[in-house]
Order: structure tokens, then C-alpha cells, then sequence
């Protein structure tokens, strides 16, 4: 979780990074460059490789739109919303950024974020049908209800978490091949991580796993496969004392506990679980499209599979998003929504970032074809395209006005997965908590959409 900063710190924090923005120029407030070009600032996070592909695509676009450049601003995943929010509040925006679908409502009641909708309408090489509609309705905000209405940002990627087996390693113990379309149940599961969990080297303990999850991405796919969810339909009442979602999270914690599949604590802090998966030493681990660059490397061979289903028989995960959005200050509108419009929905700029491996195609007609080449990995790629069309889902956190409740669920979490609380211990001390900061982030809502 992200430690809380004191208020001295932040504060220095956001004049620092305001001083740096605004000293970058171009940007909401900047001018051109100098020899008449009309200059952007683009500020986004990712790792190495989709740095290398984003710049890529964007110095093709400034090939493309003479008379404009685009400064980039590159900064760490952890430090970047921290980062933006400086910016926000230095007034220093940058004029093309990334944004969390789940800040879209206050950054357009904040007029942070410029519609998008009439650059979108205007421009003819754009086909929204075209676009996963999952991705498109993430940000569209009529000022009420997120889902309908304008849009404010267009879908960076689609991101959706797949479940991920070594394929080497099954074959050398002996286990058959999972079956693509139907997933294990939980007894299932149990069963083949327990002939893959191994002590190879004869000193009493496992050195390969069957498997080794994070509670923060992993325990999603558990709880929706059980038929339990974080909030109710209305996406006001929290809904986590449902003994449905007690029985997801004891076996989540079951499974380092009890059948001793994942490495535990000590265990885990000599080697995590990714670099055991990334030596081949662990039979499952989830797999999203912005590892494919790095997985591509592995010492073994790997596949995607659905994650097993509980209670309902239905696999389940979510889709991750980040839109890329225009600053309403921007001097350059024009310009910088064409940015948005190539990194997100060309043809040209989609098919550098899906050849450079860091995400799936935001076009559906690439996609089909994409997930129909199985010359490169994962070659079960149309797991990916399966989560997105038909049973992948938000993250909670994203219905909501802000996240707080959300990531209260995981700050005392820690006893649980050591076995030293239950579950159902857990959920009925953390729900009233939970509950108290989303009836507060239920009436900032509220205020912001009276200003």
C-alpha cells in the first residue's frame, strides 16, 4: 500500500514537481517552441519497454503532424499520481496525460479534463465501433452517471489479467495440459498446484511452487468466481461481510495456510513469487498484455489459462484501464486531442504498440486477427480477447468517487494471509469501515456535482 506522506512532505512535493512541469514547457500554459512549431507536453508511466514503444509512436506522429512537437514527461508507476496530482494543483498540467478511469468524474467536476467529444465526431479515420466498448465507456461522464454521455479520455489499452502456466514444468511432472475453455474448480486447483509444489534440491523444503498470488490483483478473480462482490448494484453499500466473500478469502489465505502451494512470508522474502515464475519456478502466475515484452524472454515455455471458478463455475478477473486525457487549459486543443487519436485509435500508432508486445489491440478488427496468430506468445492469446468481450469485469474501486474504501480493504489484511485471523473475522471488522469512507466519498459526489 501507499504510505501515507505528512503534510510538509506532500506539499514540498507538489511545489517541486509543479516547478519541474512548468519548467518543461509547452504544456497547458506553455507556447510554442520557439521556430513556430506548436509544442505538447505528453505525461505518462510505464516500464521500459512501453517507454521505448510510446516514443516511438509518438515521434512517428510528429512525422506525421508537421509543425508540431510533444515533449514527454516520463515518471515511475508508483510516484506518477502523486506526480499528477502536483500538477493539477500547481496548475502546471501537461497537455496529453494518463489518468485513472476511476478520477474521471472528479477531474470533470474539477474541470481538469477537456471533452473530447466533438474532436472525436469531426475526425473521419475514427470508428468507435471499432473500439472495445468497454474501453470507450470508461470514460464517458454526462455529469452524473460514469458510462453515458461525452467522452473525457479515450482508452489508453485494455488490460486484462490472465492467468498464466508454466508450460515446461508440466510437462516434466507429468500433468496434463489445462483446458482453455473450462476452468479448474477450486478442489481442482488445489490438487495440480499441490503435484507441481516440489523440494528439488533434497533440503526438506519446496523450492518450486505451485503458485504465488498478490491479495491486491489476484483475490478479485475469487471472490466474482464465488458470487460475492466489494459492493452491491447500486455501488453505495459495501458488501463485504457476505459469507460468500469470507469463504473466497479464507481459501485465498488457504492456499500459502493450509495446502502450502505458495511460498510463504519468509520464503517469499529470499525470492518473490515473480522472480520464482520469471526462473521457472512456480507452475502459475497471472499474466496481463504489458508483460508479454518481458515473458517473451523466459527460460521456459508458458500459456494462459482461465483462473479456476468457485461457487458460480465461472471464471472470473478484471480489465485495468488508464485513459489518456487532454487538460482543459490546454492552448492546443486541436493538437492535442490528434495525440490522443493516434495513441489510441490508429491504426498506425496501435499496430507499433501491439508489435512492440506491451498491450492488445484497442481495435477490434486488429484484435481478431492478433489473437488468431499463434506463431508468437502466449499462444492461447484469445484468453485475453475472452476477458475483455465476455466475462472480464472493473475493478471496484473504479464506480466510485474515489478509491478510499477500496484500499482500506487491504490495509489490515496482512493477519489473514498468515492465518492468524479468519476471514470472517476480517470482513465484519473492516466493512463499517469501509462503508464509513465510501458514504463520504458518496457525498463529495454529491457537493462536486453542485459547484
Amino acid at each position: 500500500m501507499v504510505k501515507r506522506k505528512s503534510w510538509i512532505t506532500s506539499m514540498l512535493l507538489m511545489l517541486v514537481t509543479a516547478l519541474v512541469l512548468a519548467g518543461c514547457g509547452g504544456g497547458s500554459g506553455g507556447s510554442g517552441s520557439g521556430n513556430g512549431d506548436k509544442e505538447l507536453t505528453f505525461m505518462f508511466r510505464g516500464g521500459t519497454d512501453e517507454q521505448k514503444a510510446y516514443q516511438a509512436v509518438v515521434k512517428k506522429f510528429e512525422e506525421e503532424h508537421p509543425g508540431v512537437k510533444v515533449k514527454i514527461i516520463v515518471t515511475a508507476a508508483d510516484q506518477y499520481a502523486t506526480k499528477l496530482r502536483a500538477a493539477i494543483t500547481g496548475n502546471s498540467m501537461p497537455d496529453v496525460f494518463y489518468f485513472a478511469p476511476g478520477d474521471m468524474k472528479a477531474y470533470v467536476n474539477s474541470n481538469v479534463l477537456m471533452n473530447l467529444t466533438p474532436y472525436i465526431e469531426k475526425n473521419k479515420d475514427i470508428n468507435l465501433d471499432n473500439i472495445w466498448k468497454y474501453g470507450i465507456d470508461l470514460y464517458r461522464y454526462d455529469g452524473k452517471m460514469a458510462g453515458q454521455g461525452d467522452l473525457y479520455g479515450m482508452p489508453k489499452d485494455v488490460g486484462p489479467f490472465a492467468l498464466g502456466y508454466n508450460k515446461t514444468l508440466f510437462e516434466k511432472e507429468g500433468i496434463p495440459f489445462p483446458d482453455k475453455d473450462k476452468p479448474y474448480t477450486w478442489e481442482e486447483f488445489i490438487k495440480v498446484n499441490q503435484q507441481a509444489t516440489k523440494d528439488t534440491n533434497g533440503d526438506g523444503k519446496p523450492d518450486v511452487f505451485g503458485t504465488g498470488f498478490n491479495v491486491q490483483w489476484a483475490l478479485q478473480a475469487f471472490v466474482w468466481s464465488n458470487g460475492a462482490d466489494w459492493l452491491d448494484e447500486s455501488k453505495t453499500k459495501v458488501t463485504i461481510d457476505d459469507p460468500k466473500f469470507a469463504e473466497a478469502l479464507q481459501f485465498f489465505a488457504d492456499m500459502q495456510n493450509k495446502y502450502k502451494i505458495t511460498p510463504s512470508i519468509e520464503e517469499a522474502q529470499t525470492l518473490d513469487t515473480y522472480q520464482r515464475w520469471m526462473k521457472g519456478e512456480m507452475a502459475f502466475f497471472p499474466v496481463g498484455p504489458w508483460d508479454m515484452s518481458t515473458f517473451e524472454k523466459l527460460p521456459f515455455d508458458y500459456d494462459l489459462l482461465p483462473f479456476p471458478a468457485g461457487s458460480t463455475g465461472k471464471s472470473a478477473t478484471w480489465i485495468g484501464s488508464l485513459g489518456i486525457g487532454v487538460s482543459a487549459k490546454t492552448k492546443h486543443p486541436e493538437e492535442a486531442a490528434e495525440l490522443v487519436n493516434y495513441l489510441t485509435a490508429s491504426k498506425e500508432g496501435m499496430k507499433q504498440l501491439v508489435d512492440a508486445k506491451v498491450q492488445i489491440p484497442n481495435l477490434l478488427d486488429m484484435a481478431d486477427e492478433w489473437a488468431k496468430d499463434t506463431s508468437t506468445k502466449p499462444e492461447n492469446k484469445q484468453e485475453f480477447i475472452d476477458i475483455v468481450k465476455d466475462y472480464g469485469r472493473a475493478l471496484p474501486g473504479n464506480y466510485t468517487y474515489n478509491a478510499e474504501w477500496y484500499d482500506m480493504f487491504f490495509t489490515d489484511i496482512q493477519p489473514v494471509l498468515d492465518g492468524k485471523m479468519t476471514a470472517s473475522d476480517y470482513v465484519k471488522q473492516q466493512q463499517p469501515k469501509m462503508q464509513k469512507l465510501l458514504d463520504k466519498a458518496v457525498e463529495q459526489e454529491k457537493k462536486s456535482q453542485n459547484k
